[in-house]
């Protein structure tokens, strides 16, 4: 059996770090907003090289606590990209907001930044970008856009944590980035957690009321917010993870490459843009025999998932947005096209060449 990723290959190198820090916030009995909170702030930070950090409860809640933070509200228009994992979209219904989609690009699968600026009406407020599967979208474009209409820009970095644009991270382009911790990310916690990032304190500072009840403290109460608070435990492990990430996002583009070199010519594989820097939260490949594959490599005990089969304008929980088939032709061929296969750091060879020998002969005898 050949996962899609196996967290336990990570786990049993950094176990000693893990289980002593563990250890010390049940020692320390200190477990919501302690110290090691306090040190993953400040070390996504430095990462990123922006002011400020606040860890949150969930990806989800990173991108529900922003719209919130730059004043998102009922009837604002949104726009956002159809590909993506459903959470995106709920953040901006959270709110009240309209989602307004926009097709993605046929070679990353991001937002089509080309085409956002026929979608923005005079009730456009913000653009929630994705860097989707690792690859980031058009930064520079979107926030040429952003700038010339008086757009907020929001980044989802849940699946890019490390991935660059000419050497600057993702998440410090738009007003905040969000990051999800969900335990298979490239940086993963051993449950759900997450954070915003942004260089602009007076929104740092609202995120931080509103993620503790819209509370600065006290039992005082200045908005309506949640309860979303990245544990202790969880920011325990994050801090040394986050350590390892960059060795961790390298094994992976390894990995990439290398599955690139297999492949090429059998199937379409992942682009990477010049001047971009390609994470891998997923090593998706397209192919019109996608479903051949799919189910031969399922055969063998050979992880491989379909992100996404049905672009989001397409789901039945938000048909009253009015989306029709044939709307984002795009998004739509290729969620009929695109498979993701196993990719984490620890992935050997020889389990790669059972991955692409499996693909061979599943386009050979389909």
């Amino acid at each position: 059996m050949i996962p899609m990723v196996d967290l336990k290959r990570q786990y049993v190198q950094i176990k000693d770090e893990v289980l002593k820090v563990i250890n010390q916030v049940f020692e320390s009995s200190r477990y919501v907003l302690g110290p090691h909170v306090q040190a993953f702030e400040r070390a996504l930070t430095e990462f990123h090289g922006v002011s400020d950090a606040v860890g949150v409860a969930s990806g989800t809640d990173a991108l529900n606590l922003a719209l919130k933070a730059i004043g998102i509200k009922r009837d604002d228009e949104v726009i956002t990209t159809p590909f993506t994992f459903f959470a995106t979209v709920e953040a901006i219904l959270y709110q009240g907001a309209r989602p307004v989609f926009v097709d993605i690009e046929p070679e990353t699968y991001n937002i089509n930044a080309e085409l956002i600026e026929s979608a923005i009406t005079p009730r456009t407020k913000a653009i929630l970008v994705v860097h989707l599967f690792g690859h980031p979208a058009d930064m520079p474009r979107i926030m040429e856009i952003a700038r010339k209409l008086n757009l907020y820009v929001i980044e989802d970095c849940a699946q890019a944590f490390g991935a660059t644009i000419n050497g600057r991270p993702v998440g410090t382009f738009g007003e905040i980035g969000c990051f999800s911790f969900y335990p298979s990310k490239n940086l993963g916690a051993c449950g759900d957690g997450g954070a915003v990032i942004t260089a602009k304190p007076e929104l740092a500072e609202r995120v931080r009321m509103l993620r503790n009840h819209g509370s600065r403290g006290s039992y005082i109460h200045e908005s309506i917010g949640l309860n979303s608070r990245l544990d202790e435990l969880q920011a325990a492990v994050l801090n040394i993870k986050l350590k390892h990430i960059r060795r961790y996002n390298e094994e992976r583009r390894k990995r990439a490459f290398y599955y690139n070199q297999r492949l090429s010519g059998l199937v379409k594989c992942p682009v990477e843009k010049q001047g971009y820097h390609h994470v891998y939260h997923q090593y998706t490949i397209s192919s019109p025999r996608r479903d051949r594959i799919k189910e031969h490599l399922n055969s063998k005990e050979i992880g491989a998932v379909v992100y996404y089969p049905l672009p989001l304008h397409l789901q039945k929980a938000l048909e009253f947005l009015g989306y029709s088939e044939g709307d984002m032709p795009v998004a739509e061929r290729v969620s009929s096209e695109v498979l993701s296969l196993p990719m984490f750091p620890e992935l050997t060879e020889e389990e790669q060449n059972i991955v692409c020998d499996s693909i061979e002969e599943a386009l050979k005898n389909g």
